[in-house]
């Protein structure tokens, strides 16, 4: 039934994001326009000067064409960042640019918001694709940064 996908089964985590494999899915509603969103509060990688940890909370949108992204081998995707050393932006545009690669959705907008490096905030943005004309594009709902008072 899933041949070949990571689902339904015991996955090691991958080492690297060159490693780590992105499952497509069969869209049942190839017919219907719709929006997927997915949020991860809680992504990490290395600055790649430091070797410290640094977090974002990212918010991926995208409109399916014929298949849709396995839930299961994003988390594998994203967690194999925890030891990988790059730049927000170099993460935000890697991490949609594969899922492009895996799944060709009609459209696909990723939103990074960093947590401060060095006090400061870095929100990186990247889309691809053309919003279906029936679609409407929510807010990603991430409140700015705030610093304590």
């Amino acid at each position: 039934m899933n041949k070949g996908l990571q689902l339904g089964r015991a996955v090691a985590l991958p080492h690297s994001p060159d490693q780590a494999k992105l499952d497509a899915v069969a869209n049942l509603h190839r017919d219907t326009d719709y929006l997927v969103r997915f949020t991860a509060p809680e992504f990490t990688c290395l600055c790649p000067i430091t070797g410290q940890p640094d977090f974002a909370h990212f918010v991926i949108d995208y409109a399916p064409a014929k298949s849709i992204l396995e839930s299961k081998s994003l988390k594998l995707f994203l967690a194999s960042f925890r030891n990988h050393g790059a730049f927000h932006e170099d993460c935000t545009v890697m991490i949609g640019k594969r899922i492009v690669a895996a799944i060709k959705p009609k459209f696909l907008r990723i939103a990074g918001f960093w947590y401060p490096r060095g006090g400061i905030p870095i929100d990186v943005f990247w889309q691809t694709g053309k919003l279906p004309a029936d679609l409407s594009l929510p807010d990603p709902g991430v409140p700015p940064y705030r610093a304590r008072g």
